[in-house]
């Protein structure tokens, strides 16, 4: 969702101007050129005519380098997908490239110029269909070393209960996926608060106060999301038997003593779902 910038007193939208802060004018475009800085306000100029001769020309093909096994690519390099179709006279090498990929369950590593940019690519088959997914340049992905705060992990040490009990929330929590099943539902109040507004509803906002967060308790944080995960999808334990109680004496008859009833049967323990 995107928002434009409006004056709160007029409801006009402001426009933002290139102006040139030693002269207070506004610039026009034709005069504007890229600049990198080496040191603090000190710049390269470049022009637009230098940056569009280095321009990747763009194609219709994917260059292919190399194909790899997807399992050696870290998801952290992924950044956009893409639908591809074959362009005209190229559906059968399109046909044979997608089932051959399929057979040796390889993803193809290459480049692609998208909108003037040269791209990093995976090319993998999707179904029947084969998906392009842009990817970050090795150099663009920090190593995780970098963060000191994760010094603190190598200290940090799990009890086996902690642990079983983490591995009995992650197992309570499995399923299948499906993204279908999630929704964007900070955009659907947004649009719901946008609809009411345009309606002439007045909304009122309730303040919240911030309330300080005590310290993490692992243990009882582990135990309320155990907790917190539906009945059905725990077994509770089955109830102890009944007591056994013994049965009343009948009275002899003349046939000899009854022996109905002698024995009380013993109830079945009952499991509540």
């Amino acid at each position: 969702m995107r928002f434009h910038q409006l004056s709160s007193k007029t409801g006009a939208r402001i426009r933002q101007k290139r102006v040139d802060p030693s002269t207070d004018e506004e610039v026009p475009y034709e005069e504007i050129v890229k600049g990198y800085e080496i040191t603090p306000d000190r710049y390269v100029m470049i022009d637009p005519e230098e940056l569009d001769a280095l321009d990747p020309k763009a194609t219709k093909t994917v260059d292919i380098v190399e194909f790899v096994d997807i399992s050696e690519i870290d998801p952290i390099y992924y950044d956009h997908s893409y639908y591809l179709a074959p362009s005209a006279g190229g559906a059968k090498p399109y046909r044979l490239l997608l089932e051959a990929m399929k057979e040796s369950g390889k993803v193809g590593i290459g480049r692609v110029v998208l909108r003037s940019k040269q791209q990093l690519c995976a090319l993998r088959p999707t179904d029947e269909v084969l998906t392009l997914t842009t990817m970050l340049w090795g150099d663009e992905v920090l190593p995780a070393d970098r963060l000191d705060e994760l010094d603190s992990v190598d200290d940090a040490e799990a009890s086996d209960r902690e642990l079983k009990m983490a591995e009995q929330l992650i197992e309570s929590l499995s399923a299948d996926w499906d993204p279908l099943e999630f929704r964007d539902e900070y955009r659907e109040q947004v649009l719901d608060l946008i609809e009411r507004k345009a309606a002439g509803e007045e909304i009122a906002v309730q303040p919240q106060a911030e309330e300080p967060e005590a310290a993490p308790d692992l243990m009882a944080a582990l135990e309320a999301s155990l907790a917190a995960v539906s009945p059905e999808d725990k077994k509770p334990a089955p109830k102890k038997p009944a007591p056994k109680k013994p049965a009343p004496k009948k009275a002899a008859s003349k046939k000899g003593a009854s022996q109905d009833g002698a024995r009380g049967r013993r109830r079945a323990p009952v499991a509540n779902n």
